[in-house]
């Protein structure tokens, strides 16, 4: 019987992706989970409140020493980071074979329209930009929610 809410999984091969979370403003990532569970995403999220831990996390370095997540992984990257920028990040990660393949969607405030050009020449593969007021911010991250539980993730590798 339908319960009236759908709880969906971002899937590859049977196996559920981790969305990585890569937010530097720790109001802004509460607000993208809560929408995407809101849109019936059930995936584990993995919050980096840097580029460098984003990098840290799919790479298996530092604090994640020895536990690389090069597979079933999808990004949410936003640009304006401390630490590490997310320009480099997707430069960084399109660069390597092991991780060129994983999906990186910008999630950001800058709309400039060379920004988006240079994150796609970087090889990102969806740019978002987020409405600054927050009706508009959670609804977007609803949709973005609902367009992820359609969606095929490639294998990493």
């Amino acid at each position: 019987m339908f319960s009236g809410e759908l709880i969906m999984s971002l899937q590859n091969g049977g196996k559920s992706v981790t969305i990585i979370l890569a937010e530097d403003d720790e109001g802004h990532a509460r607000l993208v989970q809560k929408n995407l569970r809101r849109a019936g995403i059930s995936n584990a999220i993995q919050w980096c409140p840097n580029g460098k831990e984003a990098l840290d996390y799919i790479q298996g370095k530092d604090e994640f020493d020895g536990d690389p997540h090069k597979a079933n992984v999808l990004l949410l990257l936003d640009l304006n980071m401390p630490v590490m920028d997310g320009y480099h990040v997707l430069k960084q990660l399109k660069a390597d074979s092991g991780t060129k393949r994983i999906p990186v969607i910008i999630l950001t405030t800058t709309d400039d329209v060379r920004e988006v050009k240079r994150c796609y020449e970087l090889g990102c593969n969806i740019y978002v930009t987020k409405p600054v007021d927050y009706d508009g911010f959670s609804n977007a991250i609803r949709e973005l929610g609902l367009f992820l539980s359609v969606i095929t993730v490639p294998n990493g590798n």
